[in-house]
């Protein structure tokens, strides 16, 4: 394991982590200072080690700046690429890669590449590596070409029968309904964001799909929610004011009386 981790300011500035008690936040640093290569980390063992309690675990999953893996509590940190960008030939796979694969299929992982020196998928060399201009030092250019190497090229391919796809087509149909001449987007794109939705910021595709008729119907929200990221991105503001909008002296019709 890495010797040194980073974390994003974007991340632990953040109201929502700053609003957790300090204990769940101290619990975040400790996770990530302990996670292998893939962000994936065993947390129990980190939690015996640092007199964490399980509530303090809890609280990161429901914030959704962690994703428990398995009973046995191996987690995956939700924000670990904005975290750590590591060079393709220090790369070493998680022992729980294929775990992490199954859970969340759609991640997207730094693939290891062969070693300059010896041009073997080694792993980790040593810090002071040595080109032949000398020590290799990380600096701004360098980081940026090396995370630029270090993702996957693959983009995701949602089949048109999936959840997210599904959803992304709906909205697209709702809004050519009004704008007959919409420019054909990213449908792609829109089905990874609807994913996104559901995976870390765990909304129910069923919720995400109502709010799509709920979000076209509205005067207002129909001329702002015209993708799948701004559906994403306005979700809570969504359902507040879909509930505030309920009907009290008459029994709802939609799906299991508004969710509730």
């Amino acid at each position: 394991m890495a010797q040194r981790r980073m974390f994003s300011n974007r991340i632990t500035d953040s109201a929502k982590f700053l609003k957790m008690p300090l204990s769940s936040q101290a619990l975040y640093f400790h996770l990530g200072l302990h996670a292998d290569d893939d962000g994936v980390v065993e947390a129990f063992s980190v939690m015996r080690q640092t007199g964490a309690v399980e509530d303090d675990l809890r609280i990161l999953v429901a914030k959704n700046f962690v994703n428990v893996l398995n009973d046995d509590l191996v987690a995956y940190i939700t924000d670990w690429n904005e975290n750590n960008r590591i060079r393709a030939d220090r790369k070493v796979d998680s022992i729980y890669k294929d775990l992490l694969l199954e859970i969340l299929p759609n991640i997207e992982l730094t693939e290891p590449k062969p070693r300059a020196d010896t041009g073997k998928v080694t792993g980790r060399p040593m810090d002071n590596q040595w080109t032949g201009n000398g020590p290799h030092r990380l600096g701004k250019d360098r980081l940026g070409k090396d995370n630029k190497d270090s993702h996957h090229s693959t983009k995701p391919n949602y089949d048109p029968s999936s959840q997210p796809y599904k959803i992304a087509s709906h909205l697209l149909t709702r809004i050519k309904q009004r704008q007959s001449d919409f420019k054909e987007p990213n449908l792609q794109k829109w089905a990874n964001d609807i994913r996104l939705a559901h995976e870390r910021d765990h909304r129910d595709y069923e919720k995400l799909d109502w709010l799509v008729d709920w979000s076209q119907d509205n005067s207002f929200w129909q001329a702002n929610i015209l993708s799948a990221g701004k559906l994403r991105k306005q979700y809570d503001t969504l359902m507040g004011q879909a509930e505030r909008d309920r009907p009290t002296n008459v029994a709802p019709q939609t799906r299991e009386d508004w969710f509730g």
